[in-house]
């Protein structure tokens, strides 16, 4: 990855969206991972080659994903 550090928060209204771009003559093809929503979209680009690395990004979200859903049984239960 070429070196770029920032934040966004994501919101219940975030979208995220693939689109393929095909190989030309003078271009092997790519997909982009496009995540946003109103204000602000953050596009991965992802040639050929990188799928293992686009799938160690989506394990990580179901990772994060699942950390939230702990965080908001636990609140669920505090506030019981």
């Amino acid at each position: 990855m070429q070196t770029l550090t920032t934040s966004a928060h994501l919101e219940p209204d975030t979208t995220a969206r693939v689109s393929r771009f095909a190989p030309t003559v003078d271009d092997e093809g790519f997909v982009s991972l496009r995540i946003g929503g109103a204000q602000l979209d953050v596009a991965f680009i992802a040639r050929p080659g990188t799928a293992d690395t686009l799938r160690a990004i989506a394990r990580a979200a179901e990772e994060a994903a699942t950390v939230l859903d702990r965080l908001t049984d636990t609140a669920s239960e505090g506030a019981a």
